[in-house]
C-alpha cells in the first residue's frame, strides 16, 4: 500500500484550508507549464462512468475577454437588484477578476451528454457534480502553486454560450480566473467583508437520519 508522509498529509490539508475564491490579481502572465500541470490536475478528477464531462477554453482574445466582462456586469446588477435590501452590500463587492487575471478559461458541461446513462439515470446532475470536482483539483492545485483563481459564476448561459459558439446541447458552467496574487486572503473574501460566515460543521452531520441540528434529537446545539 503506498502511503503519505506525514508533511505530504499535512501540505493537502493545508491547501484545501487555504485555498481561497480570489478576485484580485496582478497582471503577470501564468507560465504556460503551470498552466498545463492546473489542467492535467482538472483532468485527473473523477467522474461518473468515467464520462469526463469537462470541456475547456482558454481566452486569449483582449475584446473577447471584455464582451465577456460585460455579461458578468450585467448578471451582477440584475442579482444586485435581487437581493432588495442587501443591494447595496452587494454592490460594494468585488465579485471578478476578469479584466486582470493572468489567465481566463471557461469551463463547460460537454454536448451530447444524454448517451451516458451510468450513474446518471436518476441523478442526471451528477454530470455537473463530476466537472465541479474538475475545478476542485485545479483550485487545490492553483493554490499549492501560489497560483490565485477566482469561480465567477454570474452569467446568463445561453449568452455566454453564443459568444464562444459552444453547442446547444452543452452549457457553461464557469468563468475560471487564474493569475499572479499579491498575496491570498487570510479568510474566505465574502466573510472577511461580513457578508456570510462559516457554519458550524456539527450542525451540518447528522446520523442515520435527516436533522436540521446535526444531533439526533434535531435540536440546535448551544
Amino acid at each position: 500500500m503506498n502511503t503519505f508522509s506525514d508533511s505530504e498529509i499535512a501540505a493537502v490539508y493545508k491547501a484545501i484550508e487555504e485555498r481561497r475564491d480570489m478576485r484580485h490579481f496582478l497582471p503577470d502572465p501564468v507560465d504556460p507549464a503551470l498552466l498545463a500541470r492546473l489542467l492535467h490536475a482538472a483532468h485527473m478528477a473523477p467522474s461518473v462512468g468515467f464520462m469526463q464531462p469537462w470541456r475547456f477554453i482558454r481566452i486569449t482574445d483582449p475584446a473577447l475577454r471584455l464582451r465577456m466582462h460585460g455579461l458578468v456586469e450585467e448578471e451582477r446588477i440584475n442579482t444586485a437588484h435581487a437581493l432588495g435590501e442587501r443591494e447595496d452590500a452587494f454592490m460594494r463587492l468585488k465579485v471578478e477578476g476578469i479584466r486582470d487575471c493572468g489567465e481566463l478559461l471557461v469551463v463547460a458541461l460537454m454536448s451530447q451528454r444524454e448517451r451516458h446513462v451510468f450513474g446518471r439515470r436518476t441523478l442526471p446532475e451528477m454530470d455537473l457534480c463530476s466537472v465541479s470536482c474538475a475545478i476542485q483539483n485545479m483550485w487545490l492545485a492553483a493554490r499549492a502553486e501560489g497560483i490565485g483563481m477566482g469561480w465567477v459564476s454570474m452569467f446568463d448561459p445561453a449568452s455566454l454560450s453564443a459568444l464562444l459558439r459552444i453547442p446547444a446541447d452543452a452549457k457553461p458552467l464557469a468563468i475560471l480566473c487564474i493569475g499572479h496574487v499579491a498575496a491570498f486572503y487570510p479568510r474566505p473574501m465574502l466573510e472577511q467583508e461580513g457578508w456570510a460566515k462559516r457554519q458550524c460543521l456539527q450542525d451540518l452531520v447528522s446520523e442515520n437520519r435527516w436533522s436540521e441540528g446535526g444531533d439526533e434529537d434535531g435540536d440546535k446545539h448551544e
